[in-house]
């Protein structure tokens, strides 16, 4: 009954966004001017689809939005490719479309255990990879934003980061909840990977992703 008296989840509903975090985007990009007319927008982890539909409003008619996830996206206007991010054939899938972005938008999140440093280690685990992602497909001078869950490793990701963008915040939209320990690091203007900060990393097999 608490989500019905949700604030945002109502306003969502009543504007006609997919979720509630819609509202999370939109006021990132209102205080970062993040997505612009005419970009090129990656969404990972993009379902139920509430960013790609923001994302499709701020690119208007001549720019593009492709959304990644294992579920179906359905956003008018929106590319969708069908894929865990981990897996080399869901990049290919990406790279089949485009060559680079503007702009990478991540909402990832690990499905919840109740274990905070769990929890915590897995939303690192999803941001490292929309970082790597973003060393193939992010244009210089490009933007990111990418969700994690409050804790020890954080601060570790924030420096890699700052290692790559010139500007590096970490920042909590009115649009979370007050409850939850989750954060947006907002990077902007890409000046190129800094592969050895991320170091060896080999995965194996799918993870599960769902945008809270």
């Amino acid at each position: 009954m608490k989500r019905k008296k949700d604030y945002y989840y109502k306003l969502a509903k009543k504007s006609g966004y997919k979720s509630r975090a819609a509202f999370k985007l939109i006021q990132i990009d209102q205080r970062f001017y993040i997505i612009h007319e005419g970009n090129t927008v990656l969404d990972l982890g993009a379902s139920p689809g509430g960013w790609s539909q923001v994302a499709r409003e701020l690119v208007g008619d001549k720019g593009r939005v492709i959304a990644v996830d294992i579920k179906p996206v359905r956003v008018p206007g929106v590319e969708f490719v069908r894929g865990d991010v981990f897996l080399k054939e869901t990049i290919e899938k990406i790279a089949e479309r485009v060559e680079k972005v503007d702009v990478i938008i991540s909402d990832m999140s690990p499905k919840i255990s109740g274990v905070k440093s769990w929890d915590h280690a897995r939303s690192i685990e999803l941001a490292e990879r929309a970082m790597e992602i973003a060393h193939i497909f992010l244009k210089i001078r490009g933007h990111m934003v990418i969700k994690v869950f409050q804790g020890d490793m954080l601060k570790n990701l924030v420096k890699k980061l700052k290692g790559e963008f010139e500007l590096v915040k970490v920042h909590k939209p009115h649009a979370s909840k007050s409850s939850s320990s989750e954060v947006y690091i907002v990077c902007k203007r890409y000046v190129g990977a800094n592969l050895n900060s991320m170091g060896d990393r080999d995965h194996h097999g799918p993870r599960d992703e769902e945008n809270t």
